[in-house]
């Protein structure tokens, strides 16, 4: 059973534990998410040069619109201001930034009725990040830049936290889709022909959880989630910031989330530097997830 906590106050190790347990974390906008999302917009309204840029689809082709993302997503995601919002929100939200390591914030899109669902607007199917290679320990956090509604947010499918679903992830590998599959992301539009991981069962989708944040809010969950975006039927264009971290310590202690379906190998955690100066995830650590990934008994079959 997932349960919704809003605004609680717990450290973060508590948090930690209970998001690890399905648990997902509702908070309200702070300084630091308000300064986050304030500096995603001066790049979005500077991309789309006077246009609305939740309504600029109804005006713009879809190529040209994929074109305008494909350079404004890369420019947000390397910004070196972004490297010194994230850390700041991240201590302002209870985590230690010695032991806590972030990736990069990606700017989302998720554009109405189907005008652009691939590619560089990749509309997610119910999925788990870990079939992607990412650590059972990863944290995810997510911020609409603008306000949201129930029919353009994300969902949560809690039936699925604890149990498997059959799907694609054991023909993926993280550093062979970094070679051979993400900087195409642009160049497929109408269809993604990008063999990603999904379901390869039917799924129940209801019950599911639509949490709607304010601009600026903070959605907190673990990377183990069963969660999918929801078909965008608003009218408006939605964008969203997303990250990732985790806690040295859980990386150590292989402690997070339970493993019930995922069978990919490879790991993200060489995305991963530390709040306080950017270092990166120790190596001995990405052998050892890349090295435990080859040994998962799940990929016997």
């Amino acid at each position: 059973m997932t349960s919704v906590f809003s605004n609680p106050e717990l450290d973060d190790d508590t948090r930690r534990g209970l998001l690890f347990q399905g648990e997902v974390f509702a908070y309200s906008a702070t300084p630091a998410s308000r300064a986050l999302v304030g500096f995603a917009r001066e790049l979005v309204a500077e991309a789309f040069d006077g246009r609305d840029p939740e309504t600029a689809q109804h005006e713009m082709e879809v190529g040209a619109f994929a074109a305008l993302l494909a350079d404004l997503k890369p420019r947000f995601i390397h910004h070196p201001h972004c490297r010194i919002l994230l850390p700041a929100l991240l201590e302002e939200m209870g985590c230690d930034p010695s032991r806590t390591y972030f990736d990069v914030p990606r700017l989302r899109t998720s554009t109405s009725d189907d005008y652009l669902t691939t590619g560089i607007s990749y509309a997610f199917h119910p999925h788990r990040d870990c079939w992607y290679s990412a650590p059972f320990n990863q944290v995810n956090w997510w911020i609409p830049v603008f306000g949201v509604v129930p029919e353009n947010v994300m969902a949560f499918h809690p039936r699925y936290f604890d149990r498997p679903v059959r799907n694609g992830s054991a023909r993926y590998d993280y550093a062979e889709w970094n070679r051979t599959s993400r900087l195409t992301a642009a160049r497929h539009i109408g269809s993604d022909t990008r063999d990603q991981p999904r379901p390869e069962e039917p799924v129940e989708l209801d019950p599911q959880i639509r949490v709607v944040p304010e601009a600026g809010g903070v959605l907190v969950f673990s990377g183990a989630q069963f969660h999918s975006t929801v078909p965008n039927t608003s009218g408006r264009t939605r964008f969203s910031i997303d990250f990732r971290t985790v806690h040295l310590d859980d990386v150590r202690a292989h402690r997070g989330a339970p493993n019930v379906d995922a069978a990919c190998t490879g790991t993200t955690l060489r995305d991963f530097v530390r709040c306080s100066d950017f270092e990166r995830m120790p190596e001995d650590l990405a052998v050892d997830y890349e090295k435990r990934a080859l040994d998962n008994p799940l990929r016997i079959t």
